[in-house]
């Protein structure tokens, strides 16, 4: 009769190596996919977002004693509250704020990014006046817009992009300087984030690497720099909230 031979410990141990090689190799490219559908589902919501700006626009009118309607974009959220600041007497946003957090209870888009970290949203005051609103035409008269898009953080390169009227910030995988979604305040910007991620936070103006919140910085990811800036130029707005010229 053959005597039935068992694994010895060495052959185990040589098995759970191999096993555990295996399990290793494929952590990094599930860890990658989960990053990349997260980094997609960022856009996404980001592409809501810049439609439901020009909705909003698109809704929100004020009619000038002359009988000329004009359109305005929303304030941004200054108390982490989701909805967007009160006007005041002169129309401006209350405290005459540009930088804040997204109002996106206002706006009915997803709070937080796939990281759960709040977005960052910035507004030419031009753009938020409830009273005046914006002119689109003719072009040499048109509103202007002071918010411009820098490729490094010290803003004296050529802008990537200049004269937007909103612009919004997902912070990124790291979320470095975030407001995080389960956190009441936000936090002082870490003195390790790099200046390119600094200058888009939503902070104090001191706090600002640049010295002015109208500036925001956005190029490739680095180890230093994954920040998502998407933006809403003035031609788009135009073209999308006045065809044919609408907005007098």
């Amino acid at each position: 009769m053959k005597q039935m031979r068992g694994f010895t410990l060495i052959e185990l141990a040589i098995v759970l190596v191999i096993i555990t090689i295996l399990i290793g190799g494929l952590a990094v490219p599930l860890s990658a996919q989960i990053q990349a559908r997260r980094i997609a589902e960022t856009r996404r919501d980001m592409e809501a977002i810049h439609d439901a700006l020009i909705g909003y626009a698109m809704s929100n009118t004020h009619t000038l004693a002359t009988g000329e309607i004009r359109h305005y974009l929303p304030c941004p959220d200054a108390n982490n509250d989701g909805l967007e600041e009160i006007h005041n007497g002169s129309g401006n946003c209350i405290g005459n704020i540009t930088r804040g957090g997204l109002p996106w209870i206002t706006l009915g888009v997803k709070g937080a990014d796939a990281w759960g970290n709040r977005y960052t949203y910035a507004a030419d005051l031009r753009y938020t006046n409830n009273l005046n609103g914006f002119i689109s035409t003719p072009m040499a008269s048109a509103t202007s817009a002071n918010l411009n898009i820098f490729p490094n953080a010290p803003c004296t390169s050529p802008a990537v992009m200049e004269d937007v009227p909103a612009v919004v910030v997902s912070h990124g995988p790291q979320g470095r300087g975030a407001l995080n979604m389960n956190i009441g305040s936000t936090p002082l910007p870490p003195a390790s984030v790099a200046a390119d991620e600094r200058q888009n936070l939503n902070v104090a103006l001191a706090s600002l690497p640049c010295g002015d919140e109208t500036r925001f910085v956005s190029h490739n990811p680095t180890d230093n720099f994954d920040d998502q800036v998407m933006w809403l130029s003035r031609n788009e707005l135009f073209n999308r909230v006045c065809p044919a010229g609408g907005c007098l």
